[in-house]
């Protein structure tokens, strides 16, 4: 009897030894994932096929003063997580739309160890006299608001450094058709010159990159009245180059590209679409090759991501179908998915525009293209390009808005195919351009 106590003791000891062994292990294992998603770098980030991308604001309303809440943000952060998303990108700090992103991220940490989802944080810019009724904007002072924005920029960077991993100064804040607002490269290069200093003297990570995101052309891959010194200095200075391509708008703005063409007209209508589609890529690269070939010609090699493209699903105006026709929820899945392979076999970061349909950009204009950039619309429904993933019950137990993540068009296809419309032949392109002319 002593003797098999004796034992049971023995392997009750032995058994508990393990046990705390393997406590032990995997507490150990689990501190240095912890660490390694705290350290992790925007260098091991940008590239890294595995660390998906995506632009996001959480605005539901009609209005941005209507603020997206902890709860509501944390919501919106596990669907894109539950779609492999792990970096985010924002666009301002007026608001408290991004702090409470930061907060809702470091809650959802919390509650769940493994969770990982990390910020690109805009920093808006703009000229002086912006967005006012003043007739003149001084394009080389800025506003007096952005030193503002720089600095709450610092502060969140400082408290969320295991968040946020990069701040872009300014959003399409060159390029010049954004009349109301835009700046001379040199304010954005003073600001990122400020910022760089302020890694040097660590009172910023050393890790955390700097860049300002932009349409192709600001970074020199347009037109020669883009290239000037600052802008040579600019590239110079930041990290990395984040710029922006939107072939969707150019099959109206520029649509030498868009269309079936001659040898086309003898394809079925999926066939013509899909030429169009990839020749819609192509534009995308070639883009983006630009302003490779700018930074080669000035001298400068580092790494060169897309900080915005998309395609919109439904357009009253010149995308629709009294339009070039490029709007619909089948184009989109066709774009955004040939971008996602040729961004990841290329090693190129996509913050692909957007996550969620937005309705205040176009507030008055419920059918306007800006409010239907999302992957996921208002009525939480997963567009085309996601019906696979519903299917897959990769939204299961997701909701948002206390809605659950559901198919478009009920996964009609018969439905969807029937709002798809062909491309304009490339003599109709003509005919038009020449009549808004």
């Amino acid at each position: 009897m002593i003797n098999s106590n004796r034992r049971s003791n023995h392997l009750m000891l032995k058994s508990g030894t393990f046990l705390l062994i393997a406590f032990v292990l995997g507490l150990s294992a689990c501190t240095q994932n912890n660490d390694r998603r705290a350290g992790i770098t925007a260098a091991e980030i940008l590239g890294n096929p595995e660390y998906k991308a995506i632009s996001y604001s959480g605005y539901r309303g009609l209005s941005r003063d209507i603020q997206p809440t902890i709860s509501e943000l944390k919501d919106d952060m596990k669907i894109l997580s539950a779609l492999d998303i792990k970096i985010v990108r924002t666009y301002n700090l007026y608001l408290e739309a991004v702090p409470n992103l930061l907060r809702a991220i470091r809650e959802l940490k919390t509650e769940d160890p493994s969770f990982e989802m990390y910020v690109m944080m805009g920093a808006w810019i703009d000229a002086k006299n912006a967005w006012t009724d003043k007739p003149d904007r001084i394009r080389n002072e800025g506003s007096s608001r952005n030193a503002e924005e720089i600095a709450r920029a610092v502060s969140l960077a400082k408290e969320y450094p295991d968040i946020v991993k990069i701040i872009a100064v300014g959003n399409e804040a060159m390029v010049h058709w954004q009349w109301e607002y835009f700046v001379e490269p040199g304010i954005i290069l003073k600001w990122v010159k400020h910022l760089q200093q302020l890694k040097e003297q660590g009172e910023l990570p050393r890790s955390l990159w700097i860049t300002s995101s932009d349409n192709f052309a600001s970074w020199g891959g347009g037109g020669t009245e883009y290239h000037k010194e600052d802008l040579n200095a600019l590239i110079k200075s930041v990290d990395y180059i984040s710029m922006h391509t939107y072939p969707m708008h150019d099959t109206h703005y520029n649509p030498d590209f868009w269309g079936v063409e001659e040898t086309e007209k003898d394809l079925s209508d999926k066939e013509k679409i899909k030429a169009a589609m990839t020749r819609s890529r192509d534009y995308a690269i070639s883009q983006y090759q630009s302003v490779v070939a700018y930074m080669d010609s000035i001298g400068v090699k580092k790494p060169v991501h897309i900080g915005e493209t998309g395609w919109a699903t439904e357009s009253n105006g010149y995308y629709g179908d009294d339009g070039s026709k490029a709007t619909d929820e089948y184009k989109m899945a066709m774009y955004h998915d040939m971008m996602r392979e040729w961004t990841e076999e290329n090693g190129i970061s996509m913050f692909y525009f957007e996550a969620f349909d937005e309705q205040w950009k176009d507030a008055e204009n419920p059918g306007g293209s800006e409010n239907h950039f999302g992957l996921i619309n208002l009525q939480s429904e997963a567009k085309y390009v996601f019906w696979d993933e519903v299917e897959a019950g990769v939204f299961d137990g997701l909701t948002r808005d206390g809605m659950p993540i559901k198919k478009s068009f009920a996964g009609d296809t018969s439905k969807m195919m029937k709002t798809v419309k062909v491309p304009p032949t490339r003599e109709e392109i003509k005919n038009r351009t020449e009549e808004l002319n």
